[in-house]
This record gives C-alpha cells, sequence and structure tokens, in this order.
C-alpha cells in the first residue's frame, strides 16, 4: 500500500510540477487513511517513511526536495547533486 501512495504522490508531482509536503499529507490522509500521515514529534502530521521511501525510490535521479519551499519538484539542470536543494 506505502506503494500506492508513492505513486499517487509521483502523478501528482506530474500533473502539477511540483508537490508541497502540506497538500501531500492532507490529501494522502483523505485518500489512502490517516494511518499514512501519523503526527512527528512535533506534533504536526507527516508522511510515513515507508511511503517516502517508496517515492525516492521511484523519483531517485528526477525530483528534488525544495527544502525552504517544502516541496518536491523535477530536477533541473541547474541543481545541485543530492535530493535536498536549498
Amino acid at each position: 500500500m506505502a506503494l500506492d501512495v508513492a505513486r499517487w504522490m509521483l502523478a501528482e508531482l506530474d500533473r502539477e510540477g511540483m508537490l508541497s509536503q502540506e497538500e501531500a499529507v492532507s490529501e494522502i490522509g483523505d485518500r489512502f487513511g490517516e494511518e499514512f500521515t501519523p503526527p512527528n514529534e512535533n506534533g504536526n502530521l507527516s508522511i510515513r517513511t515507508d511511503v517516502l521511501a517508496a517515492f525516492r525510490k521511484l523519483t531517485d535521479e528526477t525530483v528534488v526536495w525544495e527544502r525552504g519551499e517544502r516541496l518536491w519538484r523535477k530536477r533541473e539542470r541547474h541543481d545541485n547533486p543530492g535530493r535536498q536543494q536549498n
């Protein structure tokens, strides 16, 4: 089931060109169930780690995480190596 959620995340990213963490958490909870969006140590809803791992496997070379914006987007030529961009 984590892979299904990760595939949905990828489809949304492909459709919109980006995927914010806030939108993803909300939609995942609504579509797949709250068990996929547990609270983190700060009490905020998060995306379950197995979902994030599956999403990373699907997108490792093609998607980056914009830390400041808290969103995933397609990798561009000017991006630094690695997943996280600042």
